[in-house]
Parts: structure tokens; sequence; C-alpha cells
């Protein structure tokens, strides 16, 4: 089993420490960044398994799933054992319109 960030999960995690390194302190920023993987490491044991991503579901896709931790919303989906991280999003984030520029690569 390995979690595997995609390039996109990445970018959102490297803005993310951005914003909280400018507007926080950096223990902050390590308790997020714990948080994040803490809950991708049950996912990828099989220990929690999040609900489908509405926005998908509504349309008939229902492989890739969403978990929230304190602050963020993480899309993922399991491949033959692996857990593939689509999106880290903040609570604030206008999440369909982030979704939707994923997925056309706008």
């Amino acid at each position: 089993m390995a979690v595997i960030v995609l390039p996109d999960a990445q970018d959102d995690l490297l803005s993310l420490q951005e914003y909280m390194l400018d507007k926080w302190c950096e223990a902050d920023w390590l308790a997020a960044e714990d948080e994040i993987f803490g809950k991708l490491a049950l996912v990828d044991s099989g220990f929690l398994v999040g609900a489908p991503v509405q926005e998908l579901a509504s349309v008939g896709i229902f492989e890739y799933q969403n978990i929230f931790t304190s602050h963020h919303k993480l899309v993922y989906r399991r491949i033959d054992g692996a857990t593939y991280v689509y999106v880290v999003a903040g609570h604030r984030q206008d999440f369909p319109t982030l979704l939707m520029k994923r997925l056309l690569k706008i």
C-alpha cells in the first residue's frame, strides 16, 4: 500500500504551506500537515473510508472519495491497493470551481 500525492495535489499542499507560514506559524503548518497525512494513512490502511465526492456522484462517478480534516477536504481514489490524492482543498475554497478546473485542466 502507498499514498501517492499527484502533482496537482502537491501544488495544493505547497500553496497551503505558503499560506499557513505567511499567516500563522510553522507549528500550525506542521500540525495541519500531520493531520492531512494521518488521515491519508488511515485511508491507505483501510481503517477509514470516505464518502463519494458529491459533485461527481451526481453524474454517476463514485470512485473518487473525500475525507475531511479540521480545515481541509482531501479527494482521493484507491487503485490496485494504492491511494492516489487528487485534491487538497481548504474548507473556505470554492470546491466546485476547483474541482471543475482540475477535471478540465483549465
